[in-house]
């Protein structure tokens, strides 16, 4: 951790997720990661809240909620690593379940691999 910030992350697949967002979308993405860096595990709902039936699995609220996308993430060590992006689950449950599969996956074989695939 560097003078207040947290290290935020993104997985190489998450960060294909995160370009090919409409540009409006990828803008809310990146101010909510924003606060994430600014405010690590201290970022208060509804900016970031625990993703229910999910083990250890969070996720960012850009536009406080109102974004359509959700940024799908956990802290390793001391940075959060976003591991995939995905539908908001209101709008599409089995988009949103399938993101998180994803993330949880792709945070498995990093576990597996030592880190060694996180871009920052």
């Amino acid at each position: 951790m560097v003078s207040g910030m947290w290290e935020v992350a993104y997985l190489p697949e998450a960060e294909d997720e995160r370009a090919e967002l409409p540009a409006r979308d990828r803008v809310a993405v990146d101010n909510a990661v924003a606060k994430l860096e600014a405010m690590g595990p201290a970022l208060p709902h509804p900016h970031s809240s625990n993703v229910e039936g999910w083990n250890d699995l969070r996720e960012l609220r850009p536009q406080a909620g109102k974004s359509p996308w959700r940024p799908l993430y956990r802290q390793l060590g001391d940075p959060f690593v976003i591991a995939a992006i995905g539908p908001e689950a209101k709008k599409n449950r089995r988009g949103f379940d399938k993101a998180c599969q994803r993330a949880i996956d792709r945070l498995a074989k990093l576990e597996e691999n030592d880190g060694e695939q996180v871009t920052s």
